[in-house]
């Protein structure tokens, strides 16, 4: 009796082990984005990848798709919201429409370094952030890097507020980037990434802007004069997962995603950082003039714009806005 005792507190003790390890599937989940494989997400795909591979004893397939090649981020996110794909690698500025409170991140010379912009996505302010995608069907499972983005054209150096005038500049689709530029005195074009390149190689265009390791990675320098180090603005990418598809996953799947998207994060935010000085040589190297503003014009640039904080306060949130500027406060020590 002893021994059959024993027995069955065994197989009851396995038994209540069976559930945890049946509760990862074998899946094959899509990401895509509009990035080439070279740019730093690339490794932190491969970050992903090896992590899901190795939480789930190689059940889960990561199938990554880069340059657009299934679509603008702004489709792919859609795609996301019907359940129809897993998950995108996406900059906020697209996706003001679907979430309006994400124009925060769009407002021109808002962060000052990229410690202060880690210090607000990682913290209370991202969580917040991430918790009013879910309202619109997705789940961020962490916010990345996609830097400071800076201006290029094939017109003129940028080192006065007067030098944006006439620019005819690609700027991404939303209203707050539209009016940075046309405050400046630029002829801003929304279009999606993917037309970028060919529409600098036509003439359609003059002028785009995007961080030093995105100019590099997309070959930009072969149909671009100048670059200019405005740091006009920081747009973080986020690792978007449709919730429809989230919410039928277990508890365990769903803590791997958040956890492989945070590994994920931390090897593609060192690489990026990395990257960016040697991607800003790479492009100097490919023909490129790079100059940099003095700190008198930038100061007459950030005074150009800053109505443009006022003028969208009602549709991003003033609240947002507020505690954003708040939380920036905090970690100034001021």
């Amino acid at each position: 009796m002893r021994l059959r005792a024993l027995t069955l507190t065994t197989a009851l003790t396995l038994s209540l082990g069976l559930p945890a390890a049946a509760e990862i599937q074998t899946r094959t989940i899509t990401v895509s984005n509009g990035v080439a494989e070279t740019h730093p997400v690339g490794n932190g795909v491969e970050a992903m990848r090896e992590c899901m591979a190795e939480r789930t004893d190689g059940k889960w397939t990561l199938n990554a798709f880069w340059s657009g090649a299934l679509g603008g981020d702004l489709d792919a996110t859609q795609a996301l919201r019907s359940g129809t794909q897993e998950m995108v690698i996406t900059s906020t500025s697209p996706l003001v429409g679907i979430e309006p409170a994400l124009g925060v991140f769009d407002l021109p010379f808002l962060f000052s370094s990229a410690e202060e912009a880690d210090a607000v996505l990682d913290g209370e302010f991202g969580a917040m952030m991430s918790e009013k995608l879910e309202a619109s069907g997705l789940v961020n499972l962490a916010w990345w890097e996609n830097g400071f983005r800076n201006l290029t054209n094939s017109v003129r150096p940028i080192t006065r507020l007067e030098d944006f005038a006439g620019l005819r500049v690609r700027v991404m689709q939303n209203n707050i980037f539209l009016d940075t530029f046309q405050t400046l005195g630029a002829n801003p074009t929304p279009m999606a990434f993917g037309e970028v390149f060919t529409a600098l190689e036509t003439k359609a265009i003059d002028a785009q802007e995007n961080p030093f390791v995105t100019i590099d990675t997309s070959k930009f320098y072969e149909v671009q004069d100048y670059v200019s180090n405005t740091q006009h603005a920081y747009t973080p990418f986020m690792v978007l997962f449709s919730k429809p598809i989230f919410d039928t996953y277990s508890p365990e799947e769903q803590q791997i995603l958040r956890d492989c998207a945070i590994i994920g994060r931390d090897v593609q935010r060192r690489v990026s950082r990395e990257l960016s000085q040697q991607s800003l040589e790479n492009i100097q190297a490919a023909g490129m003039e790079y100059n940099e503003l003095d700190l008198a014009e930038m100061e007459r640039i950030r005074e150009a714009v800053a109505g443009v904080y006022e003028r969208h306060a009602a549709t991003i949130g003033q609240d947002v806005i507020d505690q954003m500027m708040a939380e920036l406060a905090r970690i100034r020590g001021q």
